[in-house]
C-alpha cells in the first residue's frame, strides 16, 4: 500500500472514530430463508394454523439472526482489501486534491481544521458504506 493510500485511510479512520460510527452489514437473504423454512415446517406440522404460526416465529428468529453485529468503521477501513481502499482514496483525494501534506498526522489536522472537509468526507464514507459494503450505520454517543 503506498504512503499516500495509508494516509487516507488513517484520515478517514481517524474521522469515523471520533463521530464514533460502526456499521454492520446485514444479511437479509440468510434472515430471509430461515423464516421460509420455519414457515414450511410449521405448515406441515399442524397445517394452516401451523403454517401462520410459523411464519410468526420465523419472521420473529430471521429477524433476530439479521440484527447484525456493529463493527467500528475504523476496525472495517482497515480490513478491506486493497482495491476497495484504493476506491476509497480516489474518492477521497477528489475533495482534498488541493492540501498538501507530508504525513498522516499533518494531514489530519488540515482536515480536523475544516468544518467543510470533513463534512464532505463523512458523506463520501457514508455512501460508500451504506452502497458499497450495504451496511447500515449507527452512532454512539
Amino acid at each position: 500500500m503506498t504512503i499516500m493510500v495509508e494516509d487516507i485511510m488513517k484520515l478517514l479512520c481517524s474521522l469515523s472514530g471520533e463521530r464514533k460510527m460502526k456499521a454492520a452489514v446485514k444479511h437479509s437473504g440468510k434472515g430471509a430463508l430461515v423464516t421460509g423454512a420455519v414457515a414450511f415446517v410449521g405448515g406441515l406440522v399442524g397445517g394452516p394454523p401451523g403454517l401462520a404460526v410459523g411464519g410468526a416465529v420465523g419472521g420473529l428468529l430471521g429477524a433476530w439472526m439479521t440484527s447484525g453485529q456493529f463493527k467500528p468503521i475504523p476496525q472495517i477501513l482497515m480490513e478491506l482489501p486493497p482495491a476497495e481502499q484504493q476506491k476509497l482514496f480516489k474518492e477521497a483525494m477528489a475533495i482534498i486534491r488541493h492540501l498538501e501534506w507530508t504525513d498522516a498526522v499533518q494531514l489530519t489536522a488540515l482536515v480536523m481544521g475544516s468544518e467543510a472537509l470533513q463534512q464532505q468526507l463523512l458523506a463520501m464514507l457514508v455512501n460508500y458504506i451504506t452502497k458499497e459494503l450495504r451496511a447500515e450505520i449507527q452512532y454512539d454517543d
